[in-house]
């Protein structure tokens, strides 16, 4: 079985490094040499589940209980696989049938948590990707923040917006189930477990004939010549390293390795020493001799988490932040402890810090600001968005690539991805007189005209002759002084107002608006048509949610 435990290592750091192919087809090579062994049923089930193949999750999760119907995390991937493919009721039953095995179990509780608050909304389904908090929600969401960098997926989005119907011909589509996930508040925690890297299971063994009990003997006696010894060379070992006196507790360390070869603690306690005195080379050196000797041996599964977080220590002191994750994540999936994972959420944080800081480049900022301005001239606001998300990327304390974005997001009606670039435009650079009255402009198209007021006064401060700021400024102060049918009145006296309202296919993509607010999204492709809805939002006329 050693062939089935390689492999399974292998399926592990390759689901943990997020090579979800790699990692299923580790599993199934494993599976061929041990088809009986639930744990590598389980471990695919998870990967396929990471891989947006929730049908085959789900077939591996059964395969896991059929052979271990014992086992509580069987049901727990089974449940997270029917809760992925929409089947609550019978994601809510393996859920409960898991926590009939193992009543105080965290994960299934949370895990049954879930899918019953989603099934309750499903009960009362309103189309969730029509909600007004929905560009917010997936641009907050790490899985689904760069989703809308991405041309397609909006355009699948205003689909979706626009007729929740054709959900069903998108379910195959991993952006769209893991969207739908965000949106609906689900999480795929339930995949998150550590894999599984106890001995394969085998059916327990028949019980001895009952013995006349013995007197019990101190443990000590029991113990071989060699291994008392040994015992004796590790706690003169112990007491050196308190002492801070490294040469001789390494000395004492090696000694019981020679008495006994086989304790895994003898060579981690080494590799303590060789960290302490930042020799960190030959620490990892002896934490790998470690765990080879603590797999041979059959070792406590906390020992060799021991040796694989001291690893990754070494290489974050090293400041290899890349291999140090890799042994963080080994380390969690033989023991998952809070330090751990505290320990892998700081190193993921540099590595994010260092890729973001390895990619800024003011040059080919600048060069997709202008593609993203050729494209905003076309009409083409989608695709612009992406070109000045990159230049954000390339160059993210620039305030007008903020403001340029902002300005794409209010044409597609997204105001509130809209709002919160202007917000980090004027943190960026407060005197951008500019990014105030963009700001301005979205709160006044969301009816908040004491807010609006407030950006143009601050835009006014900057330059107190600014046309824009001021015309802005007047049409708030209006608004928030004057009745509906007030604005109304002052709106319709405006000739260009009239003109627009007078137009037999503006009254008739009012009427449709008004009908199906999710139409929307298709007019407002039509620059002509863009450009007289936002004139009809700044009179006050309409308004928009």
């Amino acid at each position: 079985m050693d062939q089935v435990a390689v492999l399974k290592d292998k399926g592990n750091a390759a689901l943990a490094e997020q090579k979800f192919d790699e990692a299923i087809k580790f599993y199934t090579e494993a599976i061929a040499v041990d088809g009986s062994n639930h744990v590598l049923y389980s471990n695919r089930s998870a990967a396929y589940a990471k891989a947006g193949k929730y049908e085959s999750a789900l077939e591996d999760a059964e395969k896991t209980v059929q052979i271990k119907p014992d086992w509580a995390k069987g049901y727990s991937r089974k449940g997270a696989a029917f809760s992925y493919l929409g089947r609550k009721d019978e994601a809510i039953a393996a859920y409960e049938e898991g926590l009939r095995l193992e009543p105080n179990n965290t994960l299934l509780k949370e895990g049954l948590t879930e899918v019953r608050a989603s099934a309750a909304k499903s009960r009362g389904f309103a189309n969730p990707f029509a909600s007004a908090e929905a560009f917010l929600k997936l641009r907050n969401d790490p899985r689904t923040k760069n989703y809308l960098d991405d041309p397609e997926f909006l355009k699948t989005m205003q689909e979706l917006q626009s007729n929740p119907n054709s959900l069903t011909t998108k379910l195959t589509d991993p952006k769209v189930m893991t969207a739908l996930s965000v949106l609906l508040g689900l999480d795929s925690s339930s995949f998150d477990e550590p894999m599984e890297t106890e001995p394969v299971y085998t059916p327990p063994p028949k019980k001895p004939e009952p013995k006349v009990p013995e007197k019990p003997k101190d443990a000590e006696e029991d113990l071989p010549e060699n291994k008392k010894e040994a015992k004796n060379e590790k706690e003169l070992g112990n007491e050196a390293y308190k002492k801070k006196d490294f040469p001789i507790a390494l000395e004492h360390y090696n000694n019981a390795v020679t008495h006994d070869p086989t304790d895994i603690t003898f060579y981690n306690n080494i590799a303590a020493v060789y960290f302490e005195q930042k020799e960190f080379k030959k620490c990892i050196e002896q934490c790998e001799k470690a765990i080879e000797i603590g797999r041979e041996n059959r070792a406590d599964f906390k020992l060799i988490a021991k040796a694989f977080t001291r690893i990754g220590n070494s290489y974050k002191k090293l400041g290899d932040w890349f291999s140090a994750k890799t042994y963080y994540e080994k380390s969690m999936s033989e023991h998952r402890t809070p330090e751990i994972k505290t320990l892998l959420s700081d190193i993921e944080k540099k590595i994010v810090e260092e890729q973001k800081k390895s990619y800024i480049d003011p040059v080919k900022a600048e060069e997709e600001k202008e593609i993203g301005n050729e494209l905003f001239k076309k009409g083409d606001y989608a695709n612009a968005v992406k070109h000045y998300t990159e230049a954000i990327k390339r160059n993210p304390e620039e305030a007008k690539y903020y403001s340029n974005r902002a300005a794409c997001y209010t044409k597609l009606a997204a105001f509130d991805l809209g709002l919160k670039d202007c917000e980090k435009c004027v943190e960026l650079e407060p005197k951008f007189i500019k990014g105030w009255i963009r700001k301005g402009h979205i709160l006044q198209g969301m009816q908040q005209s004491s807010k609006a007021s407030a950006a143009f006064q601050r835009a006014l401060e900057l330059d107190p002759n600014n046309s824009e700021a001021l015309t802005g400024f007047r049409n708030c102060t209006i608004q928030s002084s004057s009745d509906p049918a007030q604005v109304r009145a002052r709106a319709m006296g405006d000739p260009e107002v009239q003109s627009i309202l007078r137009d037999p296919a503006m009254r008739l993509i009012l009427e449709q608006m008004q009908n199906d607010p999710k139409a929307l999204q298709d007019h407002l492709k039509n620059p002509d048509i863009a450009a007289k809805i936002q004139k009809l939002l700044e009179s006050g006329l309409i308004a928009i949610h």
